[in-house]
């Protein structure tokens, strides 16, 4: 790895990050200051509620209605869009298009010039990556946890709390190797950052109605939502040894796949 490349990569990207977190933040922020309001008007929305089909909630990981009484339950059904899913958008944007940027800026004459392998591209340009994605959730889960802390009303599980954080960071780095594959397959630069947006938008569209159709089940288990368990007020909720193998698995593979594919393209000036 290239610690000069590394640096400038990582000031380069800066803003950007830095605004994801402040969104995804105060996204956060706004829908848990409503938790107090919920609890003082829950019969009259439960009520309302209850006239929704519960599959409308199963892809949030909520059994039932009352399962948002629960700090912890409202925090996971309002915030997994949140945390999850612009978070992978946020990887998959970040990764597809950091390979080809001097490529399709034309600018590659600038690198070419540094004293670096193209191994040392990638490998610089992947660790800045994964730099940036676990600071995005870190920070975030920080706010989830500071707004569970100032809403709760009663005790809460921390160590479910953690792992749903946990399965985020998983499912936000997966996506991640994802758009390290799309921009080392495509042979001629260009920005692909509408395409990466669409698939983890289809692919959370596929995990939503295999949760509310139960004819279209098993087409679930397509999508990388469908292996991030969000059932975070279940007693016996835990990390899911499988799911994790298939959440390392594939990163690692798509990576290890991307790096050959990168190592052999022509990079255009």
């Amino acid at each position: 790895m290239n610690l000069n490349l590394f640096r400038k990569e990582m000031k380069r990207n800066a803003v950007t990050l830095t605004v994801w977190m402040t969104v995804i933040t105060l996204l956060i922020s706004v829908t848990m200051s409503f938790y107090g309001t919920f609890l003082e008007n829950q019969s009259k929305i439960l009520g309302m509620m209850s006239l929704v089909p519960k599959s409308a909630l199963q892809f949030k990981g909520i059994s039932n209605f009352s399962d948002l009484l629960s700090v912890l339950g409202f925090y996971s059904a309002n915030n997994i869009i949140y945390m999850m899913l612009l978070g992978s958008i946020y990887a998959i944007v970040l990764s597809s298009n950091i390979l080809m940027k001097e490529e399709y800026g034309k600018t590659a004459e600038y690198l070419l010039a540094w004293p670096v392998t193209r191994s040392e591209v990638f490998i610089t340009k992947l660790a800045v990556v994964t730099v940036n994605i676990l600071l995005l959730n870190i920070v975030t889960a920080l706010a989830g946890f500071i707004c569970l802390e100032l809403v709760k009303r009663e005790p809460y599980n921390l160590s479910a709390f953690l792992i749903l954080s946990f399965y985020t960071i998983l499912l936000n780095l997966l996506f991640c190797s994802i758009g390290f594959f799309l921009s080392a397959m495509i042979k001629r630069p260009k920005p692909v950052t509408t395409f990466s947006i669409g698939l983890v938008l289809i692919f959370y569209f596929i995990y939503t109605l295999s949760k509310i159709t139960e004819g279209a089940a098993k087409i679930g288990y397509l999508s990388p939502f469908r292996y991030a368990d969000v059932n975070a007020i279940d007693p016996a909720y835990k990390l899911d040894i499988w799911n994790i193998f298939y959440f390392t698995g594939l990163s690692l593979l798509l990576t290890g796949i991307s790096y050959r594919l990168y190592r052999r393209r022509d990079i255009y000036t």
